[in-house]
């Protein structure tokens, strides 16, 4: 559970998130800019869920989508869990 919860794309959602809550308590103006802030950020969430599923289920011996990063490394990802 530790190497989901402490990864570094889902560590750099959370701080993202955090900087542009505080952006809102100034009282700073709801632009365009802002609502590309939180989209980036929702893209960004989603693409870590994304990695930590594709991840998990390399490491259950099934496999993962052709476009995932982890593609072709199952094998890799699945004997290492096996070793602990």
């Amino acid at each position: 559970m530790r190497k989901y919860l402490f990864g570094t794309g889902l560590l750099g959602v959370i701080t993202g998130g955090i900087a542009l809550l505080r952006a809102l308590q100034n009282n700073a103006p709801f632009t365009w800019r802002v609502a590309l802030a939180w989209l980036s950020w929702a893209i960004s969430l989603v693409l870590a869920i994304g990695a930590i599923v594709d991840v998990r289920r390399a490491g259950q011996g099934q496999t993962v989508a052709p476009d995932s990063p982890i593609a072709g490394h199952e094998d890799k990802i699945l004997q290492k869990r096996l070793r602990r």
